[in-house]
């Protein structure tokens, strides 16, 4: 079968903030490298991250017009000649950081969608090195939702290291990290607190799992003390924090007395903020860790799957709304209006 030579990709616009994506035509080489793998895009879920490039709230620097999003969920077209472990019709994604195999790597990060090209496209070609295979109880469309938000909340949730002893876990909104910690937490017996400025977004979570406890921070003044009612007393022991630095005080009084995390992965209340000592006294007293998550390794992504496929039955990842490679750009306006619960897809 003869290999596509053109393909179509959606770039980022040039020029002044927002910026919006826009399609280009893009051409593939000739032939792959010994290690290299092409592979055919089936499905890209989207994460805040995406959005918040075009609007300059981004704290990294990006590729200039570069092709966006991180997580896609593919199938090998052809491979090189060195390639063994992989072969036509294999159903895999790239991780989300090309240089950190095993979270030892001190190299600089290639995160797709970001400094290097992203997965918002019909055809791609990496190295074999990054490369994963998905588990095969999953369709394209709830596969793509693994790559960041889900070895993001993997890696928040301290698992596997705690898996053993967390009896609770505080989740800060209904996004697609929440979301995919949710459904871990349930898939491994466990009932998360979630909370939200929506009654309605809680509703919706809680007639899907009803185990799971909700807190509306706008209408509940001492968000800790609720906690603590939830969990008999104990406090949690994760939190995973998605708004940043400014909520960390509070998430550090919802910690269980001894040894609790918070998992920072994200930025949605800016990037300002300030501790006291008394905050920092906290942290001691208590033992506690201030966990930054930069997604995870490729190791950490094996280790994902791997509890997908023992637990498939209780594993279900939570598709809010599914556009086509044309809506693209509506597929963006969505999710940066905020009104999803779960996952925003694009399928190809």
């Amino acid at each position: 079968m003869p290999l596509p030579t053109e393909y179509r990709a959606y770039r980022r616009t040039h020029g002044d903030l927002p910026r919006t994506i826009e399609l280009s035509k893009e051409t593939l080489p000739t032939e792959l490298a010994a290690h290299e793998v092409l592979i055919k895009i089936l499905a890209v879920s989207l994460n805040y991250r995406d959005v918040a490039m075009l609007d300059g709230k981004y704290p990294v620097e990006v590729q200039d017009r570069g092709i966006p999003a991180s997580d896609c969920a593919a199938e090998v077209v052809a491979v090189g000649s060195g390639v063994k472990d992989f072969r036509q019709g294999d159903y895999v994604t790239p991780i989300f950081n090309l240089t950190e195999l095993t979270g030892l790597e001190d190299e600089r990060m290639q995160a797709l969608g970001g400094d290097v090209p992203g997965v918002l496209r019909e055809y791609a070609v990496f190295g074999r090195e990054v490369l994963v295979k998905l588990p095969k109880a999953l369709s394209a469309e709830e596969a793509s939702t693994l790559t960041c938000a889900g070895v993001t909340a993997w890696t928040a949730l301290n698992w596997p290291a705690s898996m053993s002893t967390t009896r609770y876990v505080l989740l800060q909104g209904t996004g697609g990290v929440s979301m995919f910690a949710l459904i871990l937490c349930h898939a491994a017996g466990i009932a998360p607190i979630i909370t939200s400025s929506s009654d309605e977004k809680l509703a919706q979570i809680q007639k899907i799992w009803p185990e799971v406890k909700g807190i509306n921070y706008k209408t509940t003044p001492d968000q800790e003390a609720e906690v603590k009612r939830l969990t008999d007393g104990k406090g949690v022991d994760v939190v995973v924090n998605n708004t940043g630095v400014g909520s960390v005080i509070t998430d550090l009084k919802s910690l269980r007395a001894r040894g609790g995390v918070v998992s920072i992965v994200g930025f949605l209340a800016g990037m300002s903020g300030q501790w006291a000592h008394s905050e920092l006294m906290t942290v001691m007293s208590k033992k506690a860790q201030i966990k930054g998550i930069g997604v995870g390794s490729k190791i950490d992504y094996a280790c994902l799957n791997a509890f997908i496929e023992e637990h498939n039955v209780r594993f279900k990842p939570l598709l809010d709304r599914t556009f086509s490679f044309e809506e693209a750009p509506q597929a963006f306006d969505y999710l940066y209006s905020g009104k999803h619960v779960g996952k925003v897809i694009i399928k190809l």
